[in-house]
């Protein structure tokens, strides 16, 4: 039979890290996977129309209403052209020696613009993968070396995304260990994604599980069985409460109690016994990053999240960003990818179908693509292979050794050309030698570019 309430993961389209309920007769996101009973949908518009469809077109218009990327060698390599010609138009018309002229020719190398650039940038988006991040071209890799912006989502990006137990408060004469060796051991018969978060806590503490017995669910509510032979109830405070004679498990356990965590109360033969508090927790290497992040360039640091504007700031706060937004949708997040370009080169980081087109509508997209929808890392140009920020600054770092690497090439190589060119215009290098010099610049400047891989 198909539940009355729906318990949905809405967090790859909104970002909230726990679970929703939806009443019968209310309307469900389209992406929003089931994290409770089984339901019935009907669908009540086409496919056009649903929110996937609408998330899919703000990623293309975000892809075509960004300007395409003018990369260093095409900067430089005009300019080069133009100074090669007027060097050998000026040779010509002081000298009529067609052989200077050609010799000015000979030697004038590209290379540094057409070799030594891919080159650097090759070997570092080949370094970069063997650290974990993906970069999807060497002109992703310019733009992740002049990054002014990060702006990183919160749920799965600086969170995990999962409910974990932070916390459990027991009442006097009930242990945590045998109130959460009672849920867990209920919620075996459960399908519901906070019963896996509790069953996993009780393996991981070593507790020994016992196999319910008479269990009756109330999708949504609560779920009540016989563990050991004991009456156990789990669920909201309201739905435990009335199991247990009417005394409310938030009379004396939720005080000081903090809004952006869930409880789950525990009744144990007719008593509650206390609650579980859980809370999607900052992964352990956020600060790091961003701290090493701070140290590196200093880019302003932007928390955009499509969670509560509280739980957001809460975690703002707690990792020290210039900014946090919340309760943003997938448009809103362009919006804020496209309100920080004006300071520079922006990089947006998400995993959720939410953060796609944000992640298209910045100059770097990073997606986190261990544990993120195959939409995020669709979009973005920069993809995370391992669940670890860590691979992220390294990649920064790396690029922009690469891009300074390039531009060294670049500069010492047409620096080379230019005073080569300068001895043929003079009559100085035939243009046999002129080649073997072009040939010698050609080398020096692939060989300082392939730098980039150590």
């Amino acid at each position: 039979m198909a539940s009355a309430v729906a318990v949905l993961d809405l967090s790859a389209l909104t970002g909230e890290s726990l679970p929703q309920n939806i009443l019968k007769g209310s309307e469900a996101l389209s992406g929003s996977a089931s994290a409770g009973a089984a339901l019935e949908l009907v669908a009540i518009r086409p496919a056009a129309e649903s929110t996937y469809a609408g998330i899919v077109r703000l990623v293309e218009a975000a892809q075509s209403g960004k300007a395409p990327m003018v990369r260093m060698a095409d900067r430089y390599a005009i300019g080069f052209l133009a100074l090669t010609v007027a060097i050998a138009a000026i040779t010509w018309f002081l000298t009529q020696d067609t052989i200077r002229v050609l010799s000015v020719l000979v030697v004038a190398t590209p290379c540094p613009l057409i070799l030594a650039v891919p080159v650097a940038l090759i070997s570092g988006m080949s370094r970069s993968a063997r650290m974990g991040g993906l970069v999807k071209g060497g002109g992703v890799l310019e733009a992740l070396s002049r990054v002014r912006t990060v702006i990183l989502d919160k749920t799965g990006t600086v969170t995990h995304g999962q409910a974990v137990i932070t916390e459990i408060r027991a009442r006097a004469g009930f242990a945590e260990a045998d109130i959460l060796k009672a849920a867990a051991s209920l919620d075996l018969a459960s399908g519901h994604v906070v019963a896996t978060a509790l069953i996993k806590a009780a393996q991981a503490g070593g507790l020994l599980l016992s196999v319910p017995v008479a269990v009756v669910e109330t999708p949504g509510t609560g779920i009540e069985g016989l563990v050991d032979g004991r009456q156990i109830v789990v669920g909201g405070n309201g739905f435990v409460a009335g199991k247990s004679g009417n005394v409310r498990a938030d009379d004396d356990l939720l005080q000081d109690f903090d809004p952006a965590a869930m409880t789950v109360a525990v009744g144990i033969d007719g008593k509650v016994a206390g609650i579980i508090v859980l809370q999607d927790q900052v992964r352990a290497d956020s600060k790091p990053m961003l701290d090493e992040l701070r140290r590196a360039g200093g880019p302003r640091l932007v928390l955009a999240s499509g969670d509560r504007s509280d739980i957001a700031s809460k975690v703002g706060k707690q990792l020290g960003f210039d900014l946090v937004l919340g309760d943003l949708s997938p448009d809103a997040k362009v919006a804020a990818v496209r309100s920080e370009i004006v300071n520079g080169p922006v990089m947006m980081v998400g995993d959720g179908v939410n953060d796609a087109p944000a992640l298209a509508a910045a100059d770097v997209g990073v997606a986190m693509g261990a544990h993120g929808t195959a939409s995020s890392s669709e979009a973005a140009g920069v993809v995370l292979l391992v669940d670890e920020l860590a691979p992220l600054v390294k990649a920064m770092a790396v690029a922009r050794r690469s891009r300074s690497i390039a531009v060294q090439s670049v500069v010492v190589g047409l620096g080379l050309s230019l005073y080569a060119m300068a001895f043929a215009s003079f009559g100085y290098l035939p243009p046999v030698q002129g080649a073997l010099t072009q040939e010698v610049i050609d080398v020096a400047v692939i060989l300082n570019a392939l730098r980039a891989l150590r």
